[in-house]
């Protein structure tokens, strides 16, 4: 089994509460767990080359922060832009940050 599909199965929740309400709507299509590179990022949306990291405590550990920053240096490289969310804040409203979402990725 590939490793995005591993991590399909085993979305955090803050990540499943997003995948629902990204799902839900229409305008914009993102993919979940989507591999590039070396990496699999949490939500990509192609249309407009936007990787949307969820960020929970484990972010801010060990040498996390540097990997985070190397990781997204090579997806800027990429012509992708990176949007990372704390976990917190979907947990605590993942409909408006689904919509916000949205709006950001029609811009």
């Amino acid at each position: 089994m590939s490793r995005a599909r591993k991590l399909r199965a085993a979305m955090s929740l803050p990540e499943v509460l997003l995948w629902r309400e990204l799902r839900r709507q229409s305008e914009v299509r993102f993919r979940r767990q989507h591999p590039i590179g070396h990496y699999v990022l949490d939500f990509y949306c192609a249309c407009a080359k936007v990787c949307v990291e969820i960020d929970g405590i484990a972010h801010e550990m060990g040498d996390r922060p540097q990997r985070d920053a190397k990781r997204d240096e090579w997806l800027r490289d990429q012509g992708i832009e990176v949007l990372r969310i704390p976990a917190p804040d979907v947990l605590n409203a993942p409909t408006d940050i689904a919509d916000a979402l949205v709006r950001y990725c029609q811009r």
